[in-house]
């Protein structure tokens, strides 16, 4: 099975007070960035300096960090994320946890994402390596279960 770590995301109340701490204080630097106006959200990746070639070419390692425009309070953990990681093939990483008795929070409907959740309670996201595997069943009819 092909894994490969991507990013860690962090919910954040205060872009320019983040942006000062993990890039003016840590000395991270900004990869990329992507505003949705329909979604209402700032995501902002980062990486060190000596990730910086690796994060532009491959997309990781990084941190992600995600402004909801709309207040919002982060208690319980929620302003931590999720982990991710890149995957060979998604449907069968996504057997293979369901055969270990992982329920599949968000199922790759698509062929390309899905969620799980650790026993802790914390959300993992898993990405399909290249471009999306063909929509297939059971898949693409499985419902969303709880939160990620």
């Amino acid at each position: 099975m092909g894994l490969q770590y991507l990013h860690s995301m962090v919910r954040v109340t205060n872009l320019e007070k983040s942006l000062a701490f993990y890039c003016d204080g840590l000395g991270l630097v900004e990869v990329f960035r992507k505003e949705s106006e329909s979604g209402r959200f700032t995501l902002i990746f980062l990486a060190t300096a000596d990730d910086l070639e690796a994060a532009q070419n491959d997309s990781a390692p990084m941190i992600e960090l995600t402004y909801n425009w709309d207040p919002e309070q982060y208690d319980g953990g929620r302003n931590f994320g999720h982990l991710a990681y890149r995957v060979d093939n998604i449907y069968a990483v996504c057997e293979q946890l369901v055969k270990a008795g992982v329920e599949i929070n968000r199922p790759p409907r698509d062929g390309h994402m899905a969620f799980v959740r650790s026993p802790d309670n914390i959300s993992i996201e898993l990405l399909q390596q290249g471009k999306a595997l063909p929509v297939m069943e059971p898949w693409a009819s499985m419902p969303n279960i709880g939160a990620w």
